[in-house]
């Protein structure tokens, strides 16, 4: 497995509270930067983009 490219979300300020995102494998990796070697969250493509979907979709709500 090759290591992983991982971009940090678009709304991240300076700090340790931001999610990164990188694909491998057909799968979707998360992590956050306060600790990036620490423990990775995988899931489909799909869920991932449900996910953003509905956030999207709560945010336009608000």
């Amino acid at each position: 497995m090759s290591a992983l490219a991982w971009q940090k979300s678009s709304y991240c300020a300076q700090g340790n509270s931001c999610v990164h995102v990188a694909t491998d494998d057909g799968s979707v990796a998360l992590t956050e930067s306060g600790d990036p070697g620490g423990a990775i969250l995988r899931t489909s493509p799909a869920a991932w983009a449900a996910l953003i979907r509905a956030v999207k979709e709560t945010r336009n709500r608000a």
